[in-house]
């Protein structure tokens, strides 16, 4: 084997963005769809948990996690541009938009698919399951396989309570990236990096490509269905830059603070939880997904959500970038926290540090 296999679906969040990746950085792959079988004889023996998307590398190893896997063939590869920025605060605000492209546009995503989408998401989940089987099989099949992920929307917070502040929220941060994409051709510059890849998943496999959430965002913000676009198309693949002197465009505070306001909170509540837990627990020891009972306030409407663990690994990556920075460059960030509303996290930390071992989070 000399290429990387990618196993995943077009209807999938997290293969939409690790393909993105893939393809802007020219990689030698192929995709294979998550079949029954290959649940069976790939996923699940080396993986544990029924997940998507995972990949191979050319020696055999298997990988889960869209960053883990980027960051596996980014060694392999060794190629110029980096997908992850080199200079401090343009890594530091690509991991925290990481964090809100994977973790918190998941609502609107799971939201439009589920209550928008459904009977259309059943019929992708099992032409993928079953391909030879006929339409009314397939469908079947997919509201079996689909029940778990739309038996998501509690667990992330997608209620009553909440549908209004998640669809006026979604909305606004069409028009906030679509006012950045008037200026910039991708989020740091005129080529894609982490922080790309990372929204494509949730605006591309979900928002775009399903039908009635697709022509919300053909209508709302065609800027943004026009960037979606070139991201498919490998994100112009070896041209352009991102910006010099380690610039963070303007036109993205609006996006940081509306994930300062919303998300930030969530995961604060969710470090509370997690202190507790991690004050009876040894390193080594697998972090829960989720760590008991939270609220989230989403444009003033409020509701229950459960304390999922793995957005403290995302945003642990972020705050190790911001660690480790010069005097200079910290100050730079500081100012940058200030007007964004973020300025706790010059001092949040986690109450425990965590790692990733056979495919888990983890207690360091």
């Amino acid at each position: 084997m000399t290429s990387y296999t990618l196993y995943g679906a077009e209807v999938s969040y997290f293969t939409g963005k690790a393909r993105a990746y893939l393809d802007w950085r020219g990689a030698d792959y192929i995709e294979k769809p998550a079949t029954q079988a290959v649940y069976r004889d790939v996923i699940m023996p080396n993986v544990g948990w029924p997940v998507i998307p995972v990949a191979t590398m050319p020696d055999g190893t298997v990988i889960q996690d869209t960053a883990d896997i980027m960051q596996a063939v980014e060694a392999r590869e060794n190629a110029h541009p980096p997908a992850w920025p080199a200079s401090p605060l343009q890594r530091f605000v690509s991991e925290l938009l990481q964090l809100y492209g994977d973790e918190w546009l998941m609502l609107p995503a799971m939201h439009y698919r589920w209550n928008y989408n459904e009977d259309w998401a059943y019929g992708e989940f099992g032409a993928l399951s079953a391909p030879d089987l006929t339409p009314e099989e397939q469908h079947e099949i997919g509201r079996k396989n689909g029940a778990r992920f739309k038996g998501a929307l509690p667990i992330l917070g997608i209620s009553a309570d909440t549908v209004p502040g998640i669809e006026k929220s979604y909305e606004a941060f069409l028009s906030e990236f679509s006012a950045h994409l008037d200026q910039h051709t991708y989020i740091l510059g005129t080529r894609p990096s982490l922080a790309d890849f990372a929204f494509y998943g949730p605006l591309y496999a979900h928002l775009y490509r399903d039908p009635a959430s697709g022509e919300i965002m053909r209508r709302l913000a065609p800027k943004v269905a026009d960037w979606v676009e070139r991201m498919k198309a490998g994100g112009e693949r070896g041209s352009g830059e991102l910006l010099g002197d380690d610039a963070v465009p303007e036109t993205l505070e609006p996006i940081l603070r509306r994930q300062m306001r919303e998300q930030l909170p969530a995961i604060k509540a969710t470090s509370a939880l997690f202190s507790g837990w991690a004050a009876n627990a040894a390193s080594g020891d697998r972090v829960p997904r989720a760590l008991g009972d939270i609220d989230i306030e989403i444009e003033g409407f409020r509701g229950p959500a459960k304390a999922r663990s793995f957005p403290l690994w995302r945003l642990q990556a972020a705050l190790d970038v911001y660690d480790a920075m010069r005097p200079e460059d910290r100050a730079r960030a500081d100012k940058l926290l200030a007007r964004i509303g973020g300025e706790d996290l010059k001092t949040f930390r986690l109450p425990a540090r965590l790692k990733r071992e056979n495919c888990q989070v983890v207690l360091a």
